[in-house]
């Protein structure tokens, strides 16, 4: 969600990814104004999104964009800056599950004034909402009609959570954000073209305080996890992930900046500077009066976050389980796919030239669920390193490889994956463009989207990401989206899929009005092998003109056909909000979309305030005397179709 300042590193010398994308574009096209060339290149055929297969998964009138064709089909969106929600015409919009609706009838009403208590606020939908799935309760036509839907809950805005804004900080209003944040588990059920939450034993809400243990190198008794208390929490849930046996990987991001310290004579370690961690943190202060987040009295607790945590839908009394052998990052996303019967799960590390890592079983997984063993606890895990000739290397994270060896100070497998980012700073690995989530077509071409590298080149205020990431452009604003074909063990077949931007503004961007957009974060493919893109322009950059972002409008989800690189705009969001989760029922006729933060500061329409919380965006209530909130929506075609299709 946010935009980051590149932590400190030492790294082994591997090139920017801009030297190594400066040189590949040398050499080649993007997709999107030149297909032929990039599928001969990676040996793909002209059938690639026929071939792709995937688990599935306010109506405002537009000027016609293309005819509907192909695998798109249906009229594009123009980029829009309304306060609204915008989808094609012949499609519906309705909201389903706001921050703060209770998760069961009886359950305390959502007040608009921000009055509810952090008691209340654990008894209801969470705030910030970012990943989601639809876990279908079978495999007929009921389970396109009944299901759990989990989305996670990214974060908190002090100005809306609270009456004053925050201004005063008291132990009462940090339990109130530990309970926005985390993850909502409802039953969702169909009636005559409206979906509705269920009252369900299944409706339970995971969050900042929720017990928690822990697995894999690092277990749940390990001393870099000891800190007095029990283990408690999940937090900065940012994207996800899908297992093969059913249960659901939520990510943990942005987590250092809830820890801080008063403590004058604290000085950060090596470790710690790498992950972010200071004594300011983000502002929130929550060390003053929960000691917990102070990170000079308790510097374990910060270990406890940065991991993937698993949870199971169908067993809302298990406790989440955070999956160590995945290594310690900000991930943004867990998107598994198999391999041979193995587990194979890619994650984004979302900082400025942070690594993308992928993860790969030791056995079947199969076999190691018939052992009681989880497939995430034992393999192998990787980090990406990109060469100028196309090709690349996952460069194994293996304590007792290379220079991960004692004698240069690493202790175990533990003490690689709690400080993966030294790790793979040692081995060389590729600093990219902030990787976001990746996604896989059904022939295993795998796609990643790399939000964006502000640089001199974004408006907004100096220092904004902190400079200049990696790029393959002198300033990265914009984003773009990489893909790759998997060369035995180690080893891939790159190129770049898409740059996005405003051909306006940047000549080298290859699309049109219908499908430009700026930092792409979320990617989904559905049954038919589209690719779904969902955007997360920064705040500052919303409709600023100085760099082009004004011409993109308000965020966006955008759909491509990856076998002729076309990319049309489906739905653009309201003011200040980002689109940050897909996903859909088996038969493709509802879309389950996330609206996270409308209403937030930008550099067009200002900020909101205690007074005036609507000054952004009143979004979805349209209520002058209410706040802006996060919201889960269903869109479906007006005639019942599958979405998408002509």
């Amino acid at each position: 969600m946010s935009d980051l300042v590149p932590p400190h590193r030492e790294s082994a010398g591997a090139p920017p990814f801009e030297e190594v994308v400066a040189s590949s574009l040398s050499r080649r096209q993007v997709v999107a104004g030149g297909t032929a060339a990039l599928a001969a290149f990676l040996g793909l055929g002209t059938s690639t999104a026929q071939a792709a297969t995937a688990r599935t998964a306010t109506t405002a009138p537009v000027p016609a964009g293309p005819e509907p064709k192909g695998l798109l089909g249906f009229t594009a969106v123009p980029p829009a800056t309304t306060d609204a929600v915008t989808v094609p015409p012949g499609h519906s919009v309705q909201t389903l599950a706001p921050w703060g609706r209770p998760l069961h009838s009886g359950g305390p009403a959502w007040l608009a004034d921000a009055g509810n208590s952090s008691a209340d606020q654990a008894r209801q939908i969470g705030s910030h909402h970012s990943g989601l799935h639809f876990f279908p309760y079978d495999d007929g036509p009921r389970g396109n009609r009944l299901g759990t839907l989990v989305v996670n809950h990214e974060a908190t805005d002090a100005t809306l959570l609270h009456r004053d804004g925050g201004a005063a900080l008291t132990r009462e209003k940090v339990e109130k954000s530990l309970a926005a944040q985390g993850l909502s588990v409802v039953e969702v059920r169909e009636k005559d073209g409206t979906w509705d939450i269920g009252d369900s034993p299944r409706n339970v809400r995971i969050t900042g305080t929720t017990p928690v243990n822990f697995s894999g190198p690092l277990g749940s008794g390990h001393p870099a996890l000891r800190t007095g208390t029990a283990h408690a929490g999940t937090l900065g849930n940012s994207a996800y992930g899908v297992t093969p046996w059913g249960t659901y990987l939520s990510c943990e991001e942005n987590v250092a900046g809830y820890f801080g310290t008063d403590d004058r004579s604290w000085r950060p370690t090596r470790a710690q500077k790498r992950y972010g961690v200071s004594a300011s943190g983000h502002g929130h202060r929550w060390h003053t009066v929960a000691p917990r987040f102070d990170v000079a009295a308790n510097p374990n607790e910060v270990h406890r976050f940065g991991w993937v945590v698993e949870i199971d839908p169908a067993a809302p009394s298990a406790p989440p389980v955070k999956r160590t052998a995945l290594g310690r990052f900000q991930h943004v996303g867990a998107t598994v796919t198999e391999a041979a019967g193995r587990v194979v799960l890619y994650s984004g590390d979302d900082e400025i030239g942070g690594y993308l890592y992928k993860f790969v079983g030791g056995d079947e997984w199969r076999r190691e669920r018939a052992r009681g063993r989880s497939p995430l606890d034992h393999g192998t895990l990787y980090v990406a390193r990109f060469e100028d000739d196309g090709t690349g290397r996952w460069l194994p994270l293996t304590h007792g490889r290379g220079p991960l060896r004692p004698e240069h100070g690493w202790r175990d497998q533990a003490d690689v994956v709690l400080r993966v980012r030294e790790a793979a700073d040692a081995l060389g690995a590729t600093p990219l463009d902030r990787p976001q989530q990746t996604a896989v077509a059904g022939d295993g071409t795998v796609y990643c989207a790399l939000a964006n590298s502000p640089g001199g080149g974004s408006c907004g205020a100096a220092g904004d990401g902190g400079g200049r990431a990696v790029s393959p452009r002198a300033s990265n604003p914009y984003g773009h989206i990489v893909r790759w074909r998997e060369e035995g063990a180690e080893g891939f077949r790159w190129d770049v899929f898409v740059l996005a931007g405003d051909p306006a503004h940047d000549e080298a961007v290859g699309l049109d009005e219908a499908g430009m957009f700026g930092s792409p974060k979320g990617l989904w493919f559905d049954g038919h092998g589209r690719l779904w893109i969902q955007t997360g322009i920064s705040k500052w950059a919303q409709n600023c003109d100085a760099s082009g972002h004004g011409n993109l409008g308000n965020n966006a989800v955008l759909v491509a056909d990856p076998a002729t690189g076309e990319i049309r705009r489906f739905l653009t969001g309201p003011r200040g909000a980002e689109i940050t989760g897909v996903t859909a029922t088996p038969d493709g006729r509802t879309l389950f979309v996330n609206i996270q933060h409308p209403g937030e500061r930008t550099a067009a329409w200002g900020a909101p305030t205690p007074e005036a919380p609507c000054a952004v965006s009143d979004w979805p209530d349209r209520d002058p005397k209410g706040r802006p909130r996060s919201a889960t929506i269903v869109v479906r075609r007006t005639d019942g179709g599958v979405i998408g299709r002509a």
